[in-house]
């Protein structure tokens, strides 16, 4: 029911949608999307940085990784990185959404070149996100 309030990351969902608005004096707690796929560990998107350039220029992807992130959440905040780890040599990304996690990875390779492997799931809304150089 409108209006509602997530009480973790303080969005409102008002007109059909979850925006950045002031909190209404009548809203409802519930969370949003977003912070349902954080609190259950279900990430959207996977998006794996892998090879030399990649742990050599780890801050550089990481800055960029989370410039997009905010030009994205800007319009569409339910779009956000859920995680950042590295495992071995690689860095792997998890966002809440499919389409940050298509940008991100369109971005590294506009930035950086390298090879995008994309790939999605038939069955369910996942995306992996492979990348390296």
């Amino acid at each position: 029911r409108e209006p509602a309030l997530c009480p973790q990351c303080g969005l409102v969902f008002h007109d059909g949608r979850w925006q950045r608005l002031p909190r209404p004096q009548s809203a409802h707690e519930h969370l949003c999307p977003a912070c349902m796929r954080e609190k259950d560990g279900m990430p959207a998107g996977f998006i794996t940085l892998s090879g030399a350039f990649a742990a050599e220029h780890a801050d550089e992807l990481l800055r960029l990784m989370r410039n997009e992130e905010l030009r994205e959440s800007a319009d569409h905040p339910l779009q956000r990185i859920m995680d950042i780890r590295r495992e071995g040599d690689a860095t792997v990304v998890t966002t809440t959404d499919i389409h940050l996690a298509r940008r991100i990875g369109d971005a590294v390779v506009h930035a950086f070149h390298g090879k995008l492997d994309l790939k999605y799931s038939p069955d369910e809304y996942l995306v992996r996100v492979n990348w390296s150089r």
